[in-house]
């Protein structure tokens, strides 16, 4: 039997009470302040962390925030509007006041909440999606939404637990942060070159294909789960169709470079059946010379380049000629093969899903969030 096991047999066998929020933890304000506000008095140095919407996160000195209400005690925010999320924090403190936080005398107890929240962000993110065009959910939601209060002990127990799933998923997520960083410096290193390296444009060195006219709407009514064609659109946005959902004419078997030439300027290698939308291009080799993912990662480690064009437009885009005129160096085939076995490995340590690190984290995350739920489930007891 777990220390867990022994503490609920002997101070809560028959269960526990369910409670609202606003009966057990004390609701904190946060303070008037602007998003431009935040941008002027913005400070690496501050010793008071501002939170505001989203991922928006700022330090600032204490004089220098206007009507400040600063929490001093570890609390619980709740991250009301847009991103519906909660944060735990332990250090001095203050947010834009259209969001609330909660903290209790003990700090076992705040932590305790803190995990509770997380558990049920999905009925919190759910409430907030019928609330108009910004996710936003009201005082009401969280005051109200009732909670299992067990014995401060087994509070306890409960966020030691949980504390020690979240380090080590904290320490393989600055082991993945260490590795590309390795990553990054390897691909520079090995992709720099001197000189007596041959630069040639890339319509000299590849063969440039088109898209298909398709929309936003029609790829998510032609996904399927186990589509034969991959069709992509910007950022991370693609659907899976079969071949028969789209013109053969449009749909690409070779290795490939897709260039993401719109909002987000990116590259991307895929070397399966695949199209994209017609706003993009993509290039493959027929040059026994050219290793088509070797051009890959050049593009890559060099796509700020593309970025800074993109960002002198109304929009940020790129047009074909920037890609078709840009040079590569091209050295022997065999030192191309040998720089791709290397940054492939690197790749997979640090990108793969389902190798790697990135695989590691993301079954750790699930093993967490099993136990974390298991562990917050209690029989209820109305007495």
């Amino acid at each position: 039997m777990s220390k867990l096991d022994e503490l609920i047999t002997e101070l809560c066998p028959e269960g526990v009470k369910y409670k609202k929020i606003k009966q057990v933890y004390k609701r904190l304000k946060g303070t008037p302040i602007t998003a431009g506000k935040m941008k002027e008095i913005d400070n690496p140095n501050g010793e008071i962390r501002i939170f505001a919407g989203g991922k928006t996160v700022i330090n600032a000195m204490e004089k220098d925030i206007p009507n400040a209400n600063i929490t001093r005690v570890p609390a619980v925010l709740v991250q009301s509007r847009g991103v519906i999320d909660a944060v735990y924090y332990d250090k001095p403190f203050t947010f834009k006041n259209e969001m609330w936080a909660y903290t209790a005398d003990n700090e076992v107890a705040v932590k305790y909440l803190y995990y509770v929240l997380k558990s049920n962000l999905s009925y919190f993110r759910k409430a907030a999606s019928g609330m108009g065009s910004l996710p936003q959910i009201s005082l009401r939601v969280t005051e109200e939404f009732v909670i299992p209060i067990p014995p401060l002990p087994v509070q306890q127990e409960i966020v030691r637990i949980l504390d020690n799933f979240t380090e080590l998923t904290a320490e393989l997520t600055a082991e993945l942060t260490a590795r590309r960083k390795q990553y990054e410096y390897y691909r520079d290193l090995l992709l720099t070159f001197g000189d007596d390296v041959p630069r040639l444009a890339i319509s000299d060195l590849l063969i440039r294909t088109k898209g298909t006219n398709i929309t936003a709407q029609k790829m998510r009514q032609l996904h399927k789960e186990n589509g034969e064609v991959r069709i992509f659109a910007g950022g991370k946005t693609y659907a899976d169709v079969d071949f028969k959902d789209i013109p053969k004419k449009d749909i690409n078997l070779n290795p490939s470079i897709i260039v993401k030439s719109r909002g987000i300027i990116e590259f991307e290698y895929y070397d399966k059946p695949f199209s994209h939308k017609n706003e993009f291009w993509s290039y493959y080799s027929e040059n026994k010379n050219v290793n088509i993912k070797f051009v890959y990662y050049y593009l890559s480690k060099n796509v700020n380049y593309f970025q800074r064009i993109a960002n002198n437009m109304q929009m940020p885009q790129i047009s074909i000629p920037v890609t078709d005129k840009y040079k590569v160096p091209l050295p022997p085939i065999k030192e191309q093969e040998r720089i791709v076995a290397i940054l492939d490995r690197f790749d997979a340590l640090c990108n793969d899903l389902t190798s790697g690190i990135p695989a590691e984290i993301e079954a750790r995350q699930k093993q967490y969030e099993y136990y974390r739920d298991k562990l917050l489930s209690f029989k209820e007891v109305t007495a």
